[in-house]
């Protein structure tokens, strides 16, 4: 796969992004480039300023992992960044189809087995939902969709939460924090862009907010990846107000590339209250829309 221009932009702002005082070296008065000069990124990775050049222009095809490995740490990546420049490696190559698990690019038409969505439907804390890299949903519990109507009210969501937060007004007011989901969104889908380069879906969506988001088009172009596995994060339901949440990421082993999150919030707190409260509304929207409706007397 030709993916020059992906790693020539991951390099230079990974590049762009150390000063000399953070990789130890002098400032100097008349330096004409944001960050580290490539002769000096060269010099850190132990290796000539021509072959630095030359990966900097985006090719990395049969680079051997200890130039990679002197490459991350010369630029300072962090374990997702170092992740993302194997990825990106391996997709030059042409390897990645033998060094990972195969993915399936039509995620979309994934479905649960049943025993997946016994164990979601049994979480009933918190919510939880199974997505793909795209921000897909693939699969949820009872909770997670009341806890995402905004969502699922959309059509043109798609149950997509990168088109959720880009596109629709409601993850304004979903997000107290919006600026924090939304770097975090891309760098998901950036992240998936260098593990699974073929897939045409992922093109299409980041095509399509590319177009329609003036926020999305800037934070791509920031070329941002990260793990994405726990944490806490602040949400304003509607109905049950403000919430703080605790999440945690899983991997699924039997389905390479999709992810189990869980939110919970700390015992005791008043978001524990008011998870119990949206379990109450969830229960009592899906009683009143299964209820048989009567037809009008007379």
């Amino acid at each position: 796969m030709d993916n020059r221009e992906e790693v020539r932009e991951f390099l230079t702002s990974r590049r762009a992004k150390i000063t000399p005082d953070q990789a130890g070296l002098p400032s100097g008065s008349r330096r004409r480039v944001p960050g580290l000069r490539r002769s000096e990124v060269a010099a850190l990775a132990d290796m000539s300023v021509e072959y630095y050049s030359k990966l900097e222009r985006g090719n990395l095809s049969g680079v051997s992992p200890a130039v990679l490995e002197a490459l991350a740490r010369a630029l300072r990546l962090d374990d997702a960044e170092r992740a993302h420049l194997l990825n990106l490696a391996q997709a030059a190559d042409g390897s990645d189809a033998l060094t990972r698990p195969h993915r399936r690019t039509a995620t979309r038409r994934w479905t649960p087995h049943r025993s997946l969505q016994w164990t979601l439907d049994a979480i009933t804390a918190g919510p939880a939902f199974v997505r793909n890299g795209r921000m897909d949903i693939l699969a949820a519990n009872q909770l997670f969709r009341a806890f995402y109507t905004d969502l699922y009210a959309t059509p043109g969501n798609q149950q997509n939460l990168a088109r959720f937060t880009f596109l629709d007004p409601a993850a304004r007011r979903f997000y107290p924090d919006w600026d924090a989901f939304a770097d975090i969104t891309v760098a998901i889908v950036r992240t998936e862009a260098g593990r699974n380069p073929h897939d045409k879906d992922l093109h299409d969506l980041v095509g399509e907010l590319c177009t329609r988001s003036d926020e999305f088009r800037t934070r791509w172009g920031a070329h941002n990846v990260r793990h994405h596995g726990t944490g806490t994060k602040h949400f304003h339901h509607h109905a049950v107000g403000d919430l703080t949440l605790a999440f945690e990421g899983l991997e699924m082993a039997a389905a390479p590339g999709l992810t189990l999150t869980i939110y919970t919030a700390e015992p005791g707190s008043p978001s524990e209250e008011g998870l119990r409260l949206l379990a109450t509304w969830a229960a009592t929207h899906e009683a009143a829309a299964s209820a048989p409706r009567r037809s009008p007397v007379g």
